[in-house]
């Protein structure tokens, strides 16, 4: 039993790896956006399910993210196992992974992922390095390098915490969907 249980989950870690954080990058690195959590603006706590897409490849992870003016929790569940968490204080990151998590998964890309989401477009816009812009419209947030879309993500309402985001990265090539648990 206990061996089958690991393959289910050496197969599931391996199929992580499968997210925008493992591809080989064609162009620069990724945008590298650490703010501070106090930028958020308020206290959540959100229970989340998470599914990314690459190409004919779906994953499923569950999600438990924390976020107050000091610091930022985030603890990945796949097949009710803890695959990740991390920890952000605004100046350090610090994170710990399952042994079996590919390498390729890095704590920081899902930092910025969940910060280019739910952070204000204000607070993204003053940590863009030069040649980076964004742009919020109604429901729908759009990343552009040096002109050229990187990524759009659009809401099905506010507060951004609440409802359905999807993240649509054209770099990268992943689609990651995120649903919150609303009370």
């Amino acid at each position: 039993m206990y061996r089958l249980f690991s393959l289910k989950a050496l197969m599931l870690c391996a199929a992580l790896a499968l997210v925008g954080c493992a591809t080989k990058e064609t162009g620069p690195a990724r945008l590298g956006l650490r703010l501070a959590p106090a930028a958020l603006g308020e206290t959540i706590s959100v229970q989340q399910h998470l599914t990314v897409e690459r190409g004919s490849a779906m994953n499923d992870l569950d999600a438990a993210l924390e976020v107050d003016p000091a610091r930022v929790n985030l603890v990945g569940l796949a097949l009710g196992m803890r695959v990740l968490s991390l920890q952000y204080d605004g100046r350090e990151l610090t994170e710990w992974r399952h042994p079996m998590l590919p390498s390729q998964v890095r704590a920081a890309d899902v930092l910025e992922d969940v910060q280019l989401t739910l952070w204000p477009v204000e607070a993204i816009a003053k940590a863009l390095p030069a040649g980076w812009k964004i742009e919020e419209q109604g429901l729908r947030r759009t990343l552009r390098l040096d002109g050229e879309v990187v990524a759009t993500i659009t809401y099905s309402g506010t507060p951004r915490w609440q409802g359905t985001a999807v993240l649509d990265n054209q770099r990268y090539k992943y689609r990651l969907t995120i649903v919150s648990a609303t009370e």
